[in-house]
């Protein structure tokens, strides 16, 4: 199985972090380095994907520092040393932007809303959402990758979806090491 649609280099690659890069704790937050568990070949994953695209974004929802469960500090550490075992293993996370305020109709930068989106595109000059796949785990990543117009790839079983939501999801994986095989050319 292929990609329903051809990527090449000038392509932009969102990921989620909870659930795609790292273990999802539900109902809870990874609040310091030490709870934080890549997933099963994530780093790998990401190494091979640096080849592929030309930048790889996270944007992930961290409300748990508007609830004062961490600090800023403590989720900017952690995406650091995030960051430093992706780049030790050859791979690179361009940005990573997270919306740690609480949801409200009034913020606008927590997914599904765009903030995020609009901020990679005054950060990376010519990247482009139309040729950019948002990869999550959640309706609120599909929805964040479809209101920015961007192609979208759930991760997880693409029927546990309600089926009035699965047109969100062009693709379903279930891991970044098979999104790497769908990628990679015969």
């Amino acid at each position: 199985m292929k990609l329903p649609f051809a990527i090449d280099k000038t392509w932009a690659l969102f990921l989620d972090r909870d659930g795609v890069i790292n273990l999802h704790y539900p109902n809870d937050y990874v609040k310091q380095w030490d709870e934080f568990i890549f997933l099963e070949k994530a780093v790998e994953s990401i190494n091979k994907l640096s080849h592929f695209f030309k930048r790889i974004i996270v944007v992930t929802n961290q409300q748990g520092v508007g609830k004062g469960l961490m600090s800023q500090q403590d989720l900017d550490f952690i995406h650091e040393e995030m960051r430093k075992e992706i780049r030790k293993e050859g791979g690179n996370i361009h940005a990573v932007y997270a919306a740690t305020g609480l949801a409200s109709p009034d913020y606008k930068l927590r997914k599904p809303d765009i903030g995020m989106a609009i901020r990679a595109t005054k950060d990376f000059e010519g990247l482009d959402l139309s040729k950019s796949i948002m990869v999550g785990d959640s309706i609120t990543d599909l929805q964040f990758g479809r209101n920015a117009g961007m192609k979208t790839i759930y991760v997880g079983n693409i029927s546990d979806l309600d089926t009035s939501l699965q047109h969100l999801a062009d693709a379903s994986i279930s891991s970044l090491s098979e999104l790497v095989e769908l990628i990679k050319p015969d």
